[in-house]
C-alpha cells in the first residue's frame, strides 16, 4: 500500500541545486522534487512532456521566442520537442512529473547533467 508523502519534509532532506530527487513513481512516471537557482541549459525532450509545478518561488521558462512565469501553486507543461530553459532568480522549489525515461538535460549533456536521480 502507498504512504503519504510530505513534500516539505522531503525538500528539507537536501540542499543541492539542479539535482532532482525521486520521491515516487506511478504508471511509468516519476515524481521528482528539485531546488534550483540561476539558469539551466537550453534543452528539449523529444519524446516526453515535462510538468513543472512551483512549490516555492517563481520560475521563468524561456523558449526560443517567448517566456512564461510560473508562480507558487501553479504548474506549466512543456510539450515534448519544445526547447526550453528554466531560470530561477531566487531559489525555487519544484515538483516535476515526467516519464521514467526522461533525461535530466534532454538532448544536451552539460556539467550539471544528472544521469540517475537519488530516491529520497
Amino acid at each position: 500500500m502507498s504512504k503519504v508523502i510530505n513534500i516539505k519534509e522531503k525538500l528539507d532532506l537536501f540542499s543541492d541545486q539542479w539535482s532532482p530527487k525521486k520521491v515516487a513513481k506511478l504508471n511509468g512516471q516519476q515524481v521528482l522534487l528539485a531546488k534550483i537557482k540561476g539558469e539551466f541549459v537550453f534543452h528539449k525532450h523529444d519524446d516526453e512532456d515535462e510538468l513543472f509545478m512551483v512549490i516555492k518561488g517563481q520560475l521563468q521558462l524561456d523558449f526560443e521566442d517567448s517566456s512564461v512565469i510560473v508562480n507558487e501553486g501553479e504548474f506549466y507543461i512543456v510539450p515534448k520537442g519544445v526547447p526550453h530553459k528554466p531560470i530561477a532568480k531566487e531559489e525555487v522549489h519544484l515538483l516535476l512529473f515526467e516519464p521514467l525515461s526522461t533525461k535530466h538535460t534532454g538532448d544536451v549533456t552539460a556539467d550539471i547533467t544528472v544521469e540517475t536521480y537519488d530516491t529520497i
